[in-house]
């Protein structure tokens, strides 16, 4: 059996003209926590729906626990459980008879499924709403049921979709930590997609930026950082007439490249930064170029994406490739 959960190799998916999937290659090994880093459209889903067999791959080949996910389709169902980004509770049955459902959906024994229901609500912390009709729930603690319902047949990996879209903070740092608590007391291998920057820094051991069909980079979030500075990032922010300007300045004035997006400057800074925020800020008045701010900071995820794809992950389009959703009766 393979030392990965999940292997990727030259993986493509076409949809006529459209490459939504272009020659991605990856390994998640057991028991780590990998997330999917990137904008709406970049290819996310798709990869998601392919690993499940929802879709054929166009070429290139993946394995799920050694399985090829072609050939050997019904055995990768059973390693995985799916949480969809969408919600998927049965809002008339309480939070025990949605569990039960699942459980005989998947045809386990009786005494097997109550004894599930019990350790999967203490799990999401949901025993005292055991006999509560899950449409009364709010969205976090629906979300909370669901993942657990991936849970039912102790599947070795919990693929999730965009796991806290729609929730507010406190619900979506709740849901962080049952997925922390999943990984590190069931060793359950996680991989999830997310365009939130904080998620992405928070749960997982490595992260792929992913834009546009492609792995863009992959590390641990220390890395990627690291990779894209060793100092301080300074940000400016300045209006677009005058980024030109402030930037040929930075570079002739002191040796350094910088990247816009939109109005936002970053420069890489080894440096002293406080110096030279003092020097930059001295010599944008001398050039008599306007600025709206300037500042400094760790580098951050968002940092690295802007250096890797030319634009901010905050700034990018919401234009989602059109695939099959996934569905639950596809497991």
């Amino acid at each position: 059996m393979s030392e990965y959960a999940i292997e990727v190799y030259d993986l493509v998916k076409k949809f006529n003209d459209l490459t939504a999937v272009d020659g991605i290659t990856l390994k998640i090994s057991k028991g780590e926590i990998f997330g999917l880093l990137g904008p709406n459209g970049a290819g996310k889903s798709t990869t998601i729906n392919i690993l499940l067999h929802l879709l054929e791959p166009t070429s290139g080949k993946a394995l799920v626990g050694g399985y090829d996910i072609v050939k050997h389709s019904r055995e990768v169902k059973k390693l995985i459980g799916l949480v969809p980004q969408e919600t998927v509770v049965e809002p008339e049955l309480t939070a025990e008879a949605n569990l039960r459902l699942f459980g005989r959906l998947y045809e386990l024994p009786e005494d097997e499924i109550e004894r599930k229901i019990s350790e999967l609500l203490k799990l999401a912390e949901l025993s005292e709403f055991r006999y509560k009709l899950a449409g009364t729930f709010s969205g976090g603690m629906q979300r909370r049921l669901a993942v657990v319902k991936a849970l039912i047949h102790d599947p070795s990996i919990l693929i999730l979709d965009e796991p806290t879209v729609g929730l507010d903070v406190q619900n979506r740092t709740a849901l962080w930590n049952l997925l922390k608590k999943i990984n590190r007391e069931r060793g359950v291998t996680i991989l999830l997609t997310t365009q939130y920057l904080e998620e992405a820094d928070m749960l997982c051991n490595r992260i792929a930026i992913i834009d546009h069909g492609k792995i863009k980079a992959l590390g641990t979030p220390a890395q990627l950082k690291q990779s894209i500075s060793k100092g301080f990032i300074i940000e400016i922010f300045a209006e677009q007439k005058y980024t030109k300007d402030i930037i040929a300045l930075i570079k002739r004035k002191f040796r350094l490249e910088s990247s816009v997006s939109g109005d936002r400057i970053t420069v890489n800074v080894s440096e002293d930064p406080v110096d030279f925020l003092g020097k930059v800020s001295s010599e944008l008045e001398k050039e008599k170029l306007p600025i709206v701010s300037i500042s400094m900071h760790m580098p951050t995820l968002d940092d690295v994406f802007l250096k890797i794809t030319g634009s901010s992950i905050r700034d990018t389009a919401n234009n989602e490739v059109v695939s099959p959703t996934m569905r639950l009766r596809g497991r």
